[in-house]
């Protein structure tokens, strides 16, 4: 009797050890020191969770605001990483603060780097000189998602079309006034070759600002990918950008008009 009873508390004691076992989180980042554009990897092991849940980052901005906070997947031996891109427009200048935590552990780790504005970011690529131009070149896009936005002058129908490389979820379209806020929230499915074409109506009480607003592309977990261009409106209508071919058609107008007025004054005869 006296062994069932030290079986029987060992098994428990087992159990016991292996129910509480204290799981261990660690977290660390790409660059302690990055430029206002740049984009830098988060990454870190965990351990004795379950791993079909994911691991809850926290990402604090200078002001003390939350900034992010993207949930990633568990790999292998525990490892998890994310790449973290900067926000629109850029990341502010100062220390953020990076906290890790799982739903299995009262464990949490952190850990930080600063955004800095000096030099040129690493992740942007230079514009060619003038000299060097051969081709107009789309932007390049470093979230995966390209946006352009077209619209007749005084148009009330903005259109806008993309092409996204992620083709397994839809595309959350969300337009903020000149004053940051929320105007309307559209969303589009991308296609096979991941191309999506999607119209916003403007007017109204909510577009009686006149300026520029913003139109964001979100997609993925937490916003992953996102990409943002800028729209003028006034009065309730699209003002599109003067474009190149706008401006030779302008100019060639303005130097046939000389050219008439010079003739006209030609023609008219001189008197005695």
């Amino acid at each position: 009797m006296l062994k069932i009873s030290l079986f029987m508390v060992l098994i428990i004691s087992m159990a016991s050890t292996s129910a509480f076992a204290e799981s261990t989180l660690e977290v660390q980042v790409s660059s302690e020191e990055i430029n206002a554009l740049d984009s830098i990897w988060i990454s870190g092991t965990i351990t004795d969770v379950s791993e079909f849940k994911p691991v809850k980052l926290r990402i604090i901005g200078p002001d003390g605001a939350l900034v992010f906070a993207p949930q990633v997947a568990i790999g292998d031996d525990g490892e998890f990483k994310k790449l973290l891109n900067p926000p629109v427009p850029s990341f502010k200048a100062g220390t953020y603060l990076i906290t890790a935590s799982h739903e299995d552990s009262e464990v949490t780790a952190s850990t930080q780097f600063s955004v800095i504005f000096q030099g040129m970011p690493r992740n942007v690529i230079p514009e060619p000189s003038q000299e060097n131009i051969i081709e107009e070149k789309p932007p390049v896009s470093l979230s995966g998602i390209t946006l352009i936005a077209d619209a007749v002058n005084g148009s009330d129908i903005i259109t806008i079309t993309g092409n996204t490389n992620f083709r397994d979820s839809d595309i959350t379209l969300i337009v903020s006034s000149p004053v940051g806020n929320l105007i309307t929230i559209a969303q589009v499915t991308p296609g096979i070759y991941g191309d999506f074409e999607i119209e916003i109506k403007t007017g109204g009480p909510m577009w009686k600002e006149d300026g520029l607003y913003t139109i964001t592309a979100n997609q993925g977990a937490a916003s992953e990918h996102k990409e943002s261009i800028q729209v003028e409106i006034k009065d309730g209508v699209v003002i599109p950008e003067f474009g190149v071919i706008a401006s030779l058609v302008l100019a060639i107008s303005i130097i046939s008009i000389i050219i008439v007025s010079s003739k006209s004054k030609l023609a008219i005869p001189t008197r005695f």
